[in-house]
């Protein structure tokens, strides 16, 4: 097997390993700020195991940022899997892209093409079917933190793409260690069950940590378009493991705002992605 099948075999797995985040942390019996802070705590001790000889970790302005972007998109991540459908929670964060194609001009002083804005009509049409639905007063709550979600996740973009060509590494390893330093004290209000302490290991070790070195590795190897549909297993798969697990299933609106959020983004991706891997001579000016 080749170099880059094996990518293409790794970078599969990455997105399914990803995508039960969910579950576990449906099944994990912890608040969830104490959640995310073991989680991240064992994340980073992970990373810097993997990483050691390899990092380097002085703060500069963009790292910090997307370490600070890095740690609210991990913390809102989990408060919303807590307190609304895991579908809403992995689908929102997807919104992401909206608001780096809205700020990344003025940011980046990168041009936000005319097909993008196309895109982020289609991305807030979706966003307001998941609202449709009859939530409860929690559901709706977990959902404005779901979209939190999209705003941290796209200023972590936004600040690692101030980074040009910097590994991602560093300044995740930052943001977990930042998350692990918020979420930690609340171990106090109570411990884990046996159970809950595999769910963490899962979480911490597997899901968050050498995930992140297969994908580091992967993403090198493989073109932007490869790469951008075989991650879409992530947001697909993260609900079924869910409904599988615990019988949660999204409501009709937020199933609809889904696919749609899904297909814009993914549409865009793919767009995106076939005008990077075209030769110089064919690709459209910004």
């Amino acid at each position: 097997m080749g170099e880059r099948a094996r990518a293409s075999l790794l970078l599969a797995a990455t997105a399914l390993i990803w995508s039960s985040g969910g579950l576990a942390i449906k099944l994990v019996d912890l608040p969830p700020m104490a959640l995310t802070g073991v989680r991240s705590a064992l994340s980073a001790l992970t990373l810097a195991l993997l990483f050691r000889g390899r990092l380097s970790l002085a703060l500069t302005p963009a790292r910090a940022c997307a370490a600070l972007c890095y740690a609210g998109l991990l913390i809102t991540n989990v408060l919303a899997t807590k307190m609304t459908t895991a579908a809403n929670a992995i689908l929102l964060a997807y919104t992401a892209p909206v608001y780096v194609a809205l700020l990344a001009p003025r940011l980046l002083g990168e041009k936000t093409r005319p097909s993008d804005w196309l895109f982020v009509g289609a991305v807030l049409c979706g966003m307001v079917l998941f609202f449709l639905d009859r939530l409860s007063p929690q559901g709706l709550a977990g959902n404005l933190v779901a979209v939190g979600s999209g705003l941290c996740y796209a200023g972590f973009t936004l600040a690692m793409r101030a980074q040009k060509n910097a590994s991602p590494v560093e300044s995740v390893l930052w943001g977990h260690g930042l998350t692990a330093l918020v979420g930690l004290p609340f171990l106090l209000q109570g411990l884990p069950s046996a159970q809950g302490w595999l769910g963490l290991l899962y979480l911490g070790v597997l899901q968050q940590g050498v995930s992140l070195t297969l994908y580091v590795w992967c993403i090198k190897r493989l073109g932007a378009l490869e790469a951008i549909l075989i991650m879409t297993l992530e947001p697909i798969l993260n609900p079924v493991w869910v409904a599988l697990g615990v019988g949660e299933l999204p409501g009709l609106w937020a199933t609809a705002g889904g696919l749609v959020v899904l297909c814009a983004v993914t549409l865009r991706g793919v767009l995106h992605g076939r005008a990077a891997q075209a030769p110089p001579a064919t690709v459209a000016a910004p």
